[in-house]
């Protein structure tokens, strides 16, 4: 089946006949499919597109966030660090105070620890074991317990006195105690360590802590204190720090029931070809967009060294969700309109056809019609003429038979005068018919009076201010000759200027200004100058511009400027042309003068 289906319409004019090709239903149906499937398919990309601009918002949300963190927390490490064997009694600096307040912070995370130590005392679990236990999840480089007298109790293993010479293992002729060996384990192997009082004075507790141990303590209070000045809340449902062997530094909030800190896939991220992972979770009600993102940092206790670890928050994805649901459903009923109005559209066209059809073929009677009419009216101008001469010789004889012939009697008379009078009048309406289709051959001769120029431009300038507003074009006038009393055909004068102002304001496009000056040319002649901030003319244009039929608009027929000038000439003047293109143009017009007034 074919998509088109010839119609053929034979007009009233003959043989001629229309052939145009029509919609079939199928093809409506078809067409209308296509359009369709068009829409949904735009309509659902515009709803991805959304989406994926809101995710990446949050995700931008999110890295913004961790940034914040990352820079608090290397500003914390960096004082923590600096306070590093210092524990200054007498505060001269602000710098030095933050300094001793930070690496206090990592003190008192760490004596916490020895409450766990005091509970199990109480309870007599403590032993060797469960110190070796906690020494490692801690990162602890030993740990011990003491009696009052420095002698160990329990352990996490035996200490390393290899470390030291055989001279620091004794002091003053007897064994060194644990507590002095530690403290010369501190000073020449830089393992540094806290010791804490049981709270039943039954003993001391003893934290030793290595290089890698300092590092995991400090890295940790300045996560947890760049946490703490962050907050909670902001749409943030939880916030967690690993280092690069994925142990929790830091955390706000809890994960939803369901995820692990293990379900993550980072290796990619971790060497660093990726720079962020999200996803979305529902787990239990809550929607969440979980994001994790690397950092690093430099170590300010080995500064060659870079830092490692993985952020993860999970931002509260409601209002995210709100905005997609609502766009969603305005793209769905903006989809439905426009399926609607295109549906609508298609129908139409289809069951229009008809009407159509018959336009066209009203338009082409129309046209034949207006082709005898033009051809009517050459034939007419051609002949007019011809006729002319035969209707003045019979006007004549008329007047000579109503003169020299009329009948005697009385009656006849009556008729002869009756039937004169009639073809006397028939005549005259001919003569008119004839004169009025001279009118498009040949213009009508110029009935001149003394007029001053001044006024018939002024009046123009009337008639079009309110167009020329309308287009944002400026009409200023400069008489620097008034008045201007010349011999003119006012209307047709008036005709070709205002034929030359039009062409001027067609010229303009995006606002501008026309020039209307009237000065003196020589004695015997005045100069009205129209220039425009036009487009301009090229030198090609300005010859072909006095053309017939020549134009540079989509529309005219280009007869504007050679009849203005037509009837300048006329007057015995003459036209000028001045243009570049983009400069605008300029219409200089002489004009013979009768008389000028002495007034300037």
């Amino acid at each position: 089946m074919l998509f088109f289906q010839k119609k053929k319409a034979i007009t009233q004019r003959g043989a001629h006949s229309y052939n145009g090709n029509f919609l079939q239903p199928l093809a409506v149906g078809i067409v209308s499919a296509v359009l369709v499937a068009l829409i949904l398919v735009m309509g659902y990309l515009d709803i991805r597109r959304n989406e994926t601009n809101l995710v990446g918002f949050m995700e931008d949300q999110a890295l913004t966030t961790i940034s914040v963190l990352l820079r608090q927390t290397e500003d914390n490490l960096k004082s923590i660090a600096a306070a590093k064997g210092k524990m200054p009694s007498h505060l001269k600096t602000a710098k030095e105070a933050e300094s001793a307040y930070s690496i206090q912070l990592v003190y008192d995370a760490i004596t916490k620890l020895g409450q766990q130590i005091d509970e199990q005392w109480k309870k007599k679990l403590l032993s060797n074991a469960y110190l070796r236990k906690f020494a490692a999840d801690n990162h602890f480089w030993y740990a011990a317990v003491l009696n009052m007298r420095g002698d160990v109790i329990y352990q996490s293993g035996p200490l390393k006195t290899d470390m030291l010479p055989k001279s620091d293992l004794t002091v003053k002729g007897r064994k060194a105690t644990t507590v002095e060996l530690l403290e010369k384990i501190r000073i020449k192997q830089d393992i540094g360590y806290v010791g804490m009082k049981l709270k039943g004075g039954s003993g001391i507790a003893v934290f030793c802590l290595d290089r890698q141990g300092r590092l995991y303590w400090s890295l940790k209070v300045a996560v947890e204190r760049a946490m703490s000045k962050m907050g909670e809340g902001h749409g943030i449902a939880y916030l967690q720090v690993f280092n690069d062997q994925k142990i929790l530094l830091g955390n706000i909030g809890e994960l939803p029931a369901g995820l692990t800190s293990e379900d993550l896939n980072d290796q990619e991220m971790m060497r660093g070809k990726k720079r962020i992972l999200s996803r979305k979770v529902d787990r239990q009600g809550i929607k969440i967009l979980d994001v994790a993102a690397p950092f690093v940092m430099e170590n300010p206790y080995l500064p060659r060294e870079k830092i490692a670890g993985i952020v993860r928050i999970g931002l509260d994805r409601g209002s995210m969700d709100k905005i997609i649901a609502e766009n969603r459903q305005n793209i769905f009923i903006f989809m439905l309109f426009v399926v609607g109005i295109a549906l609508l559209s298609m129908w139409l066209l289809y069951h229009d056809q008809n009407r159509h059809l018959a336009g066209i073929i009203e338009m082409e009677r129309r046209l034949e019609k207006a082709e005898r009419l033009s051809s009517l009216g050459q034939l007419a101008a051609g002949v007019a003429h011809e006729i002319r001469n035969p209707l003045n010789a019979i006007s004549m004889a008329t007047q000579r038979l109503k003169r020299d012939f009329i009948p005697p009697d009385e009656t006849k008379a009556r008729e002869f005068k009756n039937l004169s009078t009639v073809i006397r009048d028939e005549i005259r309406r001919l003569n008119g018919i004839i004169e009025e289709f001279l009118s498009f051959s040949k213009s009508r001769r110029l009935e001149l009076s003394n007029f001053p120029v001044t006024e018939v431009l002024q009046k123009i300038v009337s008639l079009m201010a309110e167009e020329a507003a309308s287009r944002n074009i400026t009409l200023e006038t400069q008489w620097r000759l008034s008045p201007a009393v010349i011999p003119m055909d006012i209307n047709k004068l008036q005709q070709a200027f205002l034929n030359f102002i039009k062409n001027a304001m067609e010229s303009i496009t995006n606002g501008g200004k026309i020039t209307i000056t009237v000065s003196r040319e020589g004695k015997k002649h005045v100069l009205v100058s129209i220039a425009d901030t036009g487009c301009g003319m090229t030198p090609e244009e300005i010859e072909k511009v006095f053309s017939p039929e020549y134009t540079t608009k989509e529309k005219g027929l280009g007869l504007g400027i050679p009849l203005a000038t037509e009837i300048i000439r006329g007057h015995g003047g003459d036209v000028r042309v001045i243009s570049r293109p983009g400069e605008g143009t300029t219409f200089e017009i002489v004009l013979p003068v009768e008389k000028i007034s002495d007034k300037t």
